[in-house]
């Protein structure tokens, strides 16, 4: 195809993707105009009146207004114009956040009394006129999805560097998945081509089309290079292990480069020779001696007892002097020569690349250099990247998992080949478009097959079939259509077909698998039995997992985690490793109570966490040794839950010093769902700890920062939550005694008490503890919003409320399990329903194509010429 029909054909999907997404824009939702039926007597509408203007309505006055809202004047007999305030108005008594300490407050009693009216108001009004909502009518898949559903549909998955073509999605409301900012840019449509071409080069592994490719593994230079490994072999320290998927079977070449201290070479130790060893899936495929003499390649074959004789040798025999440079005898860099050629079958392999510990044991004193370099007992060599190159000299496609699912069959002749290309297609692409393949569907992708089979062989026709699937709209979006006899702006129930494909985005983050879209197609799903006993089995699937590594890491906000780099000189034995194993930890507690089905409570208060032997000599919990993660009981009200947990203290600190504001502006956001409004503008910067007459603790420069008013009226409610968590320093070690800089010579003591605005008062992080169970609802609450905003792909809105209370009610049976939460969401009208388009937009979706399902959009079915062709 040449560039002219690229170009056309890049055009024409533009425009129809661009086309359909026009057509799918936000509408607002028009107010019914029936009557509501009234719910409650007269009487408790005035005295939840009566209540408001005692409390409420001297800030929220309609001549005030503060925060924006006005509860003078508001409609407390008609609740679909005034749930929204009132949803407010619950939420802030809820969570003590009103009144504000300054003004008279309700009993307790009294204030439990009107908010239980007002959400039984609700409630009710809710479930007499259902809004449950409208997501996009057409759902990108966002990156995560995409890399999801290629590997569960075509048993492929992509390199890093592959995938890194696909950047990464924006958020909202805290996730990558709302519909509403998936937009489909023509840059991002560029990179659909190139990945397509990659998945299906990755899952067919063709020689006939895989070139000679080099990809770069970096290695985080805060990585210790002094300890073993997760994922290494045993009896070696420091280098890298990563996965990298082979085409075909063929040559590659490995190659290693060395850290290095500015531009003096490779830092490592004096004569005594140091062994780095290439693995592949465990296997030696490579062994080099470095040393200030030379750098020297051994037979792979060389045993333990030879290698420690020929370091005995290489000491005694000495070697000419390097200073700071690096090694190899004649001013080369001591990598200069390290790599290694070898045969590889196609497939998913493990590369490592590591030293042998087992020779030479490491001195507990030895500890990992800084970028400096500079003094010290000699330093260890490290690995700072690794290249893998190939294939060279092409052998064959190989025995992939991949091929063996798809190539299902293999024509003896060319009049079978036609038969074979559609046997071969259509099932992948009825998980691919999570539908059953119509006629018109089939087509394109056959016509694709013919224009990439001719001046090639069967298998370039099936690559070609299969990127015209990857470019569909039918693959790269969810779709949902309001049905030809929907009622204008009214609440319908979605298809079944839908409704599987919002289940597996959910629980897996992937596409359908046969057992869903079986029930689905029988149109058995919207059976409650069927549909739990599906959720039942997804949730025991290990695809699961997705909602621990996508919806609890973005709730929990750990990919601050994952890029924090707290100051070296202040924290020297901070490193990658530990950064890794705090989030490892987090990640491990998350999976035991989501998908252990354990009570969401053990979030806060579990008696028991997940540590190896370097998370446990950080954290002060003695006798654990190794590097193997298991589970470990705490009972000292320290660790255990989240509070405790290094990834969260650490990515609330700064680099040089815990921060009680982001900690407690964490809480607040994460775990209470009462987020503080953003700081007004030119508000003063902290002080620094040195500045004025005497060295001052972060409390008591926080305690001169709130004599501002405007940053008074959100420091009460955050800072005190940050100072219970005051022990833990900013990566999360526990201390009784906090110095800020080198100027303090005395060390101030820990001041871990708080008091809430409301007058309660509690001491450090069990205390804290203890004041979050009090008010558990709270937490559950907002975990539900959540999980309900990553069910729908759209944010929770006021109208969600009842919903996410109801879930509540549900799950309190069963001790707030997990499960029955996930269970509670999934039978939820805004889960299984959607509310139709107004009357003026409606016109636009029903106008059908023969062979299309009903309610299948007309741009769907548009022609791409050339699509198939590379």
């Amino acid at each position: 195809m040449n560039s002219r029909q690229t170009i056309q054909s890049k055009t024409v999907i533009t425009l129809a993707i661009v086309s359909v997404l026009l057509i799918s824009g936000a509408v607002a939702l028009a107010q019914d105009p029936k009557p509501h039926a009234q719910s409650h007597a007269t009487d408790a509408a005035g005295e939840q009146r009566a209540f408001l203007k005692q409390y409420c309505v001297t800030c929220h006055s309609d001549k005030l207004h503060t925060a924006g809202l006005s509860l003078e004047s508001i409609n407390l007999s008609d609740l679909r114009q005034s749930g929204e305030s009132l949803e407010k108005v619950v939420r802030q008594l809820r969570s003590s956040a009103m009144p504000p300490p300054s003004m008279p407050k309700p009993a307790k009693a009294k204030l439990e009394t009107f908010v239980s009216s007002v959400e039984t108001s609700l409630d009710e009004t809710a479930a007499a006129h259902p809004n449950p909502g409208r997501p996009m009518m057409l759902h990108r898949l966002n990156r995560t999805e995409y890399l999801n559903t290629v590997h569960d549909v075509f048993r492929a998955d992509l390199n890093s560097r592959d995938a890194s073509l696909l950047p990464a999605d924006d958020t909202s409301f805290g996730f990558d998945n709302n519909g509403d900012v998936l937009g489909l840019s023509p840059l991002l449509l560029e990179r659909y081509l190139s990945v397509a071409d990659r998945v299906t080069t990755s899952a067919l592994g063709m020689t006939s089309i895989v070139e000679p490719d080099v990809y770069l593994h970096r290695v985080d230079f805060s990585t210790p290079q002094q300890r073993w490994i997760e994922g290494q072999p045993f009896g070696t320290r420091g280098g890298t292990v990563f996965s990298y998927r082979f085409p075909v079977d063929g040559e590659y070449t490995f190659k290693v480069k060395l850290q290095r201290v500015g531009n003096t070479g490779a830092q490592g130790n004096d004569r005594k020779p140091q062994h780095l060893e290439f693995s592949l899936d465990g296997t030696r495929v490579g062994l080099f001696s470095i040393s200030t003499a030379k750098t020297e390649k051994l037979p792979v074959d060389t045993t333990i007892a030879q290698l420690r004789a020929l370091s005995q040798t290489a000491e005694r025999s000495g070697g000419p002097g390097r200073g700071s440079g690096g090694a190899g005898g004649n001013g080369d860099m001591p990598d200069a020569n390290l790599e290694v050629r070898t045969f590889v079958k196609a497939g998913e392999r493990s590369v490592s690349v590591a030293f042998l510990s087992r020779i030479e044991p490491i001195p507990d004193t030895l500890q990992q250099p800084l970028a400096s370099g500079q003094g010290g007992p000699p330093k260890l060599l490290g690995v700072d990247a690794v290249t893998v190159a190939g294939p060279f000299n092409a052998k064959g496609n190989g025995d992939t998992p991949s091929r063996r699912f798809i190539l299902t069959c293999k024509p003896a002749a060319p009049e079978e080949e036609s038969a074979c290309a559609k046997k071969i297609l259509e099932p992948l692409a009825h998980h691919a478009y999570r539908h059953p393949v119509t006629g018109g569907e089939m087509d394109k992708l056959l016509t694709a097959y013919g224009d990439g089979r001719k001046g090639a062989n069967f298998e370039a026709g099936i690559a070609a079939g299969m990127r015209r699937m990857l470019m569909d709209p039918a693959f790269l979006f969810r779709v949902e259509r309001d049905p030809v006899t929907a009622t204008a702006n009214t609440a319908y129930r979605i298809d079944d077909l839908e409704l599987a494909s919002r289940l597996s985005y959910f629980l897996w983050s992937s596409a359908p698998d046969d057992a869903l879209l079986a029930v689905a197609e029988a149109g058995k799903l919207k059976d409650p039995a069927v549909l739990q006993g599906q959720v039942r089995r997804m949730l025991a699937d290990p695809r699961a997992k997705n909602l621990v590594t996508n919806f609890g890491a973005q709730w929990l906000q750990l990919g601050v985690a994952e890029g924090v780099h707290p100051d070296p000189v202040i924290f020297t034995d901070f490193d990658g490793n530990l950064r890794q194993s705090f989030i490892k930890e987090t990640e491990l507690l998350l999976q035991s109570v989501l998908l252990g089905n354990q009570s969401v409570l053990e979030l806060l208060n579990a008696k028991y966490t997940f540590v190896n032997e370097r998370l446990a000599r950080h954290y002060g919990i003695p006798n654990i040794y190794g590097d193997q993660f298991r589970r470990v009981e705490v009972n000292d009200g320290i660790r255990g839950g989240l509070l405790g947990q290094g990834s969260i203290l650490t990515a609330t600190s700064y680099p040089n010093r815990t921060s009680p504001v982001l900690r407690g502006k964490w809480i607040l956001e994460t775990i209470l769902g009462t987020p503080p409004p953003p700081p007004p503008p030119n508000v003063p910067a902290l002080p620094e700890a040195g500045e004025g007459k005497k060295v001052l603790s972060v409390r008591e420069r926080l305690s001169e920062h709130r004599a501002n008013p405007a940053c008074a009226s959100c420091h009460v409610r955050m800072d005190p939550l940050g100072f219970a968590l005051e022990n833990f320093d900013a990566t999360g070690r526990w201390r009784t005694e906090e110095a800020n800089g080198p100027s303090d010579l005395l060390p101030h003591p820990i001041d871990a008490d708080a008091e809430l605005p409301d007058g309660t008062k509690f001491d450090g992080v069990s205390g804290l503890k203890k004041i979050l169970n009090d008010r558990s609802d709270l937490f559950v609450y907002t975990m539900t919003e959540k999980l309900l905003t990553f069910a729908l792909g759209r944010g929770a809105e006021w109208y969600d409320a009842p919903v996410i209370r109801t879930a509540l009610r549900d799950a309190k049976k069963d001790n707030y399990r997990f499960d029955a939460l996930v269970a509670s969401i999934v039978s939820s009208r805004p889960f299984q329903m959607r509310m139709s388009q107004l009357p003026e937009d409606a016109a636009q979706q029903h106008t059908e194509q023969p062979g299309k399902p009903a309610g299948t959009p007309v741009a769907l079915g548009f022609h791409m010429p050339g699509a198939g062709t590379r």
